[in-house]
C-alpha cells in the first residue's frame, strides 16, 4: 500500500499539537459571509492556531442555558499531511463552572449534514435548524464548554472531504488548542477534554481517539465517545449502496475523492447522470439528498454502468476505501461505543468487528446496545454517554465490557431498499386521561406500548396502542372508590408522518379506544359493572418538532376531547355518563425508546 495511506509515526510528530505560547495573536474575523472566506495565505503556520474568530448568535431550542459563543477559524492538517484552513464553534454556559478544577470540554463530533456551505453547523445553529441541537445542548446543561468542528471544506469555494477520517479526526483534535486563544473564552488549554460524537461523527471521534497520543499529546483527553461508527467503510458501502441511505454512499464518494483525488478520480469515472449527481450532492443538506437519492446504486453514475463491486476492486480506489477503516490504533483512553440494533444505514456487524479490534489491544471499552434505528440512538444515548463522560472527568474508574460472555447484538434492521420507515416497535408508553367533571386524572399503568411504523417517504403513519387493564382510584361524592378500566383500541392508529428538510418531524394522527368500566368498590369488595363509552373515543394526535424527539423522551402528544355516554351500566348508566362523559376531557401521551443494554 502507498505510503500515501498510512499514518507514519514520523509524521506524527512532526505534526504534534504546538504549545499555546508559542500561537500568534488570533484577529476578530470579518462579521458577515467573508468569514468563510479567509485568504489562502492565512493556511500556512502550526495546526491548531487560531486565525480569527467572531462572536456567534446560535439557537438550540427552548430551555437551554444562556452561553457565550464564538465562530472560529483555524489551522488544521488533512489526511496527506497538507495545511487547511477549517471553521467551527465554540459555545461557553454563561454561568461559572461549580466543579473542582478548569471547566471541562467536550469536542463533539457531528453525524452527516451535507455538502453544501450552508450546511455547516456553525450555520445551521445561527438558523436554528441544526438536527443535533438537542445534544449539544444537553452537554451545555452539563456545565461543560462545547466545540463543534464544522470538518473540513465547509470554508467559501471548498468541498467538504466527507468520510476522510483522518482529516476529520485532526480537524476535531485542533479546536481543541484553538478555542483556548479566543480571549476571555474561558476555555483552558488544561482543562480535561473529552470526545463525543455519533454516524460520521463517530467516525471523527474515534479517529481523533486513535491519534490524540501522536497528534495532540498535549490534550488532557478523559474519554471518547462514539456511536453509530461507520468503522469498515467498504462494509458500509455495500449496505448503502441501492438502499434507503443511499446518498451518505454518495457523499462519501465526492468527499473522499475530494481528498484523494488521483486515486479517487471522479470525474473520468462518472457518466452524465453522475456527474448531475455529484453536482446536485454537493448542493444539499443531509435530508434533501437524504429523499433525493434514496435507493439509487451506484452503478446508474458511472461509465459503462460499473457496479460498486467493479470499483472497489480498482487498487487505488480499494486502498482509500481501506485507508478510512478503524481499529489499527488503539484509543488510549476509556471509550463508550455504542449502536442501535435496528440501524439501517450503518451495519452493526462492523462496529461490533471494531469493538472486538479495540478490545484485542486491551483498549478500555464500554458497549451500549440500543433497540432503535440509526437517528433515534443518536439522541437516546444522550443521557447515557453524558452520565458516562462526567464519571470520566470525575475520576471514576471503568472495567468496560470487553470482558463480556453475552452474545454479540445483531441486527434487527428494516430490510435496505424501499421507503424511509422508522419503527417504533413496543415503546414504553407514558400518560393520563383527565376526568373534567371528577376534577382527576387517571395515569395509564406503566406496562402501556406504543407500536407504530413512521413511513416518511410515503408520509404515512400506521400503528396501536397496548394498555393493560389496571386499578385507579377516584373520588366519587367524596369517598374514595377503587375502580378497574380497561383502555383497549378500537381501530389500528392511523395518520401522516414526515420529516423536512431541516430536520423537524411531524406527526398527525388519530388514535381511537374504547374505555370500560369493569367494577367499582373498595379494595377487594369490588362491585362488576361492565359499562363502557357507546362509542370509540377520539384521541387526535399531533406532533412538530425536531427529530430528537424520538430518542429523547419528548415525543409527547396531548389534547382535549370528548367522551361519548356510557352504556351497559345498567342502574347505574345515567351516573357513570355524568361522571365520565361529555366535552373537556383531557389527555397527554409521551412515548419513549426501550431501555438500551450493554455488551
Amino acid at each position: 500500500m502507498p505510503s500515501i495511506f498510512r499514518f507514519s509515526p514520523l509524521l506524527a510528530a512532526a505534526l504534534a499539537l504546538p504549545s499555546v505560547t508559542a500561537l500568534a495573536a488570533p484577529a476578530v474575523g470579518p462579521g458577515d459571509a467573508a468569514f468563510y472566506d479567509p485568504p489562502a495565505a492565512l493556511t500556512a503556520g502550526a495546526h491548531g492556531e487560531l486565525v480569527w474568530y467572531r462572536p456567534a448568535s446560535i439557537s438550540l431550542g427552548a430551555g437551554v442555558p444562556a452561553a457565550q459563543a464564538w465562530n472560529v477559524v483555524y489551522r488544521s492538517t488533512d489526511a496527506l499531511g497538507a495545511a487547511n484552513l477549517v471553521t467551527g464553534t465554540v459555545i461557553v454556559p454563561a454561568t461559572l463552572w461549580s466543579g473542582s478544577g478548569e471547566r471541562p470540554v467536550i469536542g463533539y463530533a457531528v453525524g452527516t449534514h451535507g455538502l453544501a456551505q450552508g450546511c455547516a453547523p456553525s450555520i445551521q445553529m445561527a438558523k436554528g435548524t441544526d438536527y443535533e441541537s438537542a445534544n449539544i445542548a444537553a452537554a451545555l446543561s452539563a456545565g461543560y464548554a462545547v466545540l463543534v468542528s464544522d470538518n473540513p471544506g465547509y470554508t467559501t469555494g471548498a468541498t467538504p472531504t466527507y468520510m476522510s477520517g483522518v482529516s476529520q479526526g485532526r480537524a476535531l483534535l485542533d479546536i481543541f488548542s484553538a478555542a483556548a486563544q479566543i480571549p476571555g473564552s474561558g476555555v483552558s488549554a488544561n482543562a480535561k477534554a473529552a470526545i463525543w460524537g455519533y454516524s460520521q461523527g463517530g467516525q471523527t471521534a474515534a479517529w481523533a481517539g486513535e491519534l490524540k497520543n501522536a497528534y495532540a499529546p498535549n490534550l488532557k483527553l478523559s474519554a471518547v465517545a462514539a456511536g453509530g461508527i461507520p468503522a469498515d467503510l467498504l462494509r458500509t458501502a455495500n449496505y448503502l449502496d441501492g438502499s434507503t441511505g443511499a446518498s451518505f454512499l454518495l457523499g462519501a464518494v465526492i468527499g473522499l475523492s475530494t481528498q484523494y483525488p488521483t486515486q479517487i478520480p471522479l470525474d473520468t469515472l462518472t457518466n452524465a447522470t453522475g456527474k448531475a449527481a455529484v453536482a446536485k450532492g454537493k448542493s444539499e443538506c443531509v435530508f434533501e439528498a437524504l429523499y433525493d437519492f434514496m435507493n439509487h446504486k451506484v452503478s446508474e453514475y458511472t461509465v459503462n454502468n460499473q457496479t460498486l463491486a467493479q470499483l472497489t476492486a480498482i487498487p487505488s480506489i480499494n486502498q482509500t476505501i481501506k485507508a478510512q477503516a478503524l481499529g489499527s490504533g488503539k484509543i488510549p483512553v476509556p471509550l463508550y461505543q455504542y449502536h442501535g440494533v435496528a440501524d439501517e444505514f450503518i451495519p452493526i456487524d462492523q462496529t461490533v468487528a471494531l469493538r472486538k479490534a479495540y478490545c484485542g489491544k486491551f483498549a478500555n471499552v464500554t458497549f451500549g446496545v440500543y433497540p432503535s434505528e440509526h437517528i433515534v440512538t443518536q439522541f437516546q444515548a444522550a443521557p447515557t454517554v453524558l452520565s458516562w463522560i462526567g464519571d470520566r472527568f470525575n475520576g471514576k474508574s471503568t472495567l468496560g465490557t470487553c470482558l463480556s460472555l453475552k452474545a454479540a447484538p445483531t441486527s434487527t434492521a428494516n430490510p435496505g431498499g424501499g421507503n424511509f420507515v422508522v419503527s417504533l416497535k413496543s415503546w414504553p408508553l407514558a400518560g393520563t386521561m383527565g376526568l373534567k367533571t371528577l376534577k382527576q386524572s387517571v395515569t395509564l399503568p406503566a406496562a402501556s406500548t406504543f407500536t407504530a411504523d413512521t413511513d416518511m417517504t410515503a408520509n404515512t403513519l400506521k400503528g396501536g396502542m397496548s394498555i393493560p387493564g389496571f386499578t385507579t382510584t377516584l373520588k366519587i361524592a367524596g369517598l374514595p372508590a377503587d375502580v378497574k378500566l380497561e383502555v383497549t383500541p378500537s381501530e389500528p392508529v392511523s395518520g401522516t408522518a414526515s420529516l423536512d428538510n431541516d430536520g423537524q418531524l411531524h406527526v398527525h394522527g388519530m388514535a381511537r379506544v374504547n374505555i370500560k368500566v369493569v367494577s367499582a368498590g373498595v379494595s377487594v369488595l369490588q362491585i362488576p359493572f361492565g359499562c363502557q363509552t357507546s362509542a370509540p373515543v377520539d384521541l387526535p394526535i399531533h406532533f412538530d418538532g425536531p427529530l430528537s424527539s424520538l430518542g429523547n423522551g419528548k415525543l409527547s402528544f396531548a389534547g382535549i376531547t370528548t367522551f361519548p355516554p356510557m352504556k351497559d351500566c345498567g342502574l347505574f348508566n345515567d351516573l357513570f355518563t355524568t361522571l365520565m362523559s361529555g366535552p373537556g376531557q383531557t389527555y397527554a401521551f409521551t412515548v419513549t425508546p426501550p431501555a438500551p443494554t450493554t455488551w
